[in-house]
């Protein structure tokens, strides 16, 4: 398929699939036709993701390992997917040859070539797990983001490194690496060990990414839905054995790999939600729904008293209600209270 072809969307659209999921050898699809939302075709947010899992997956060299994945990867052709994310140093893993630091590098060159050519031929962007080096030497465990038209757009440093790494003579990542810019918005990345650590997934959401990447060497479990839901952003693992996870912002799952569906997972997110502390502003919903009806949804999650404001419609920006209706999002309600905590400190001269 050539980045002209027929698009993505149009090709859904055209497609007669009714049921909530669709399943296509080894992997499964979230219909974009299922659950509540009436038309997710046209929203202009919806981000579709596939995430790949290494389970079971073997090869004698880091070459016929990329084949393999390569091979694996055309089952996504008839889904256009937006974003194709990758395990840790995929192509090292579970391959017999033992390669010297300098062959990583010269192998992981190559494999950005081919990336690039696969997000090219695709349309679509590549979180690419490979190793590089900078001009004085030092060598990093990375990730490199390709875009649709196949050039490179940004790159992630893997911040902690485990000691293993470390005295094999990778260098950590800086501890301030900017986030990546993609046609749907800001996306992060975080490598396998980070996610024991706060530091990397919090610089990212401060710059405004709204999906974090997270390549990774074990699943994480239900550290991946908590750091979801502690930073209020989509976030996607990729591992090399065991699940591979899509997490919405509130930390459910929204689709992963598993005994039926090994190796690929494909789902759509809506981007256009905002996550609010329920309290107070629960007292504008019925004004909300009354104004908006079916153009929005509203879930409220009752003990935690979180609540997302969703757009179903093409024509509503959540912004725009924000600031109708006088709501803040959770991250700007806990500022402000923090803000307020502050002075009151000071007024009162306390600690």
């Amino acid at each position: 398929m050539s980045k002209n072809s027929i698009s993505r969307r149009h090709f859904i659209q055209k497609t007669a699939v009714t049921t909530g999921i669709v399943t296509t050898g080894s992997f499964t699809f979230a219909n974009r036709l299922s659950g509540s939302i009436p038309d997710q075709r046209k929203l202009s947010r919806d981000v579709w993701i596939a995430s790949f899992s290494q389970e079971g997956i073997y090869a004698d060299t880091a070459e016929l390992m990329v084949r393999k994945v390569l091979d694996e990867l055309k089952k996504l052709e008839p889904y256009y997917p937006d974003f194709v994310c990758l395990p840790e140093i995929f192509a090292f893993s579970n391959v017999k040859k033992i390669y010297s630091t300098n062959d990583r590098l010269i192998i992981s060159k190559k494999i950005i070539e081919q990336f690039a050519e696969y997000s090219l031929k695709n349309s679509c962007y590549t979180i690419c797990p490979v190793y590089t080096s900078d001009e004085k030497g030092n060598i990093f465990n990375s990730v490199v983001v390709i875009d649709r038209q196949g050039n490179s757009i940004g790159s992630y440093k893997k911040i902690h490194l485990t000691e293993g790494e470390i005295a094999k003579g990778l260098t950590p990542g800086s501890l301030l690496q900017p986030v990546i810019q993609t046609d749907f918005g800001k996306v992060g990345i975080q490598i396998c060990f980070d996610i024991l650590w706060d530091d990397g997934w919090g610089m990212y959401r401060d710059q405004g990414a709204e999906i974090i990447f997270f390549p990774s060497a074990f699943p994480g479990g239900q550290m991946v839905n908590a750091k979801a839901w502690q930073h209020k952003c989509v976030v996607v693992s990729s591992t090399r054995k065991n699940t591979s996870k899509i997490c919405d912002i509130t930390g459910q799952v929204i689709t992963k790999t598993g005994f039926w569906d090994k190796n690929l997972v494909c789902a759509s997110v809506n981007l256009e939600k905002a996550f609010l502390h329920t309290w107070p502003y629960v007292e504008r919903f019925d004004e909300i729904r009354n104004k908006y009806g079916k153009k929005i949804k509203i879930t409220n999650f009752h003990e935690e008293e979180w609540s997302i404001l969703e757009s179903l419609s093409p024509d509503v920006q959540i912004k725009d209600i924000l600031i109708e209706f006088g709501l803040k999002t959770h991250e700007q309600h806990t500022h402000d209270a923090e803000m307020a905590q502050v002075k009151a400190r000071e007024k009162n001269g306390a600690k």
